[in-house]
């Protein structure tokens, strides 16, 4: 189920006016749209590269260095990058039990309530993965295969991943305090 199905609005409706906060909505749906490409470019790479990896194995016997490694980098990435999309859609999977049970009202206020903690619980995440990708810049730390990336790259796409989230998070709180509806 959606998070907010019963006071789901129309993107456009929800992005109308000339606030700070729905200019930043909107400009935040091109940014996440044009991520979504390239996370399903970044899908479909991780998928071939590890169907390359199992017939190469298979049919050759080639050893594996760097496929399994690459198909993990390229999910992390796709996973982190598109997690604002999934918020400003409310794509996410959510309890509903109590949404038919509360007014509209309270279910706004609900959805508020959730919406900050999660902010919370993203703040406290982004602070600790640009630690880590601050670390492993600063160090050198590479991954321990022969291959051998920089664990930077992986915990930088989580870093700006969880920030956009955030910033997205925001917009949400912030859109009905500006006059416009939530998403």
């Amino acid at each position: 189920m959606i998070h907010g199905p019963l006071d789901r609005d129309d993107r456009t409706s929800a992005a109308a006016g000339n606030s700070p906060a729905a200019a930043l909505d909107r400009g935040l749906a091109v940014l996440n749209n044009i991520i979504v490409v390239f996370a399903a470019i970044a899908l479909v790479a991780a998928c071939a590269i590890l169907s390359y990896s199992v017939l190469s194995r298979a049919l050759f016997k080639a050893a594996n260095y760097w496929q399994d490694e690459a198909a993990v980098f390229l999910l992390v990435g796709a996973t982190f990058m598109t997690a604002a999309y999934v918020q400003q859609n409310r794509g996410h999977i959510g309890i509903e039990a109590f949404v038919g049970l509360l007014s509209p009202m309270a279910n706004r206020i609900r959805l508020w309530l959730v919406d900050a903690v999660t902010l919370l619980f993203c703040a406290f995440f982004t602070w600790k993965s640009w630690t880590l990708a601050h670390e492993a810049y600063v160090d050198g730390q590479v991954s321990n295969s022969m291959w051998s990336p920089p664990l930077a790259i992986p915990y930088s796409l989580m870093a700006v991943g969880m920030s956009l989230l955030c910033v997205q998070i925001i917009v949400q709180l912030a859109l009905p305090f500006a006059g416009g509806r939530r998403p």
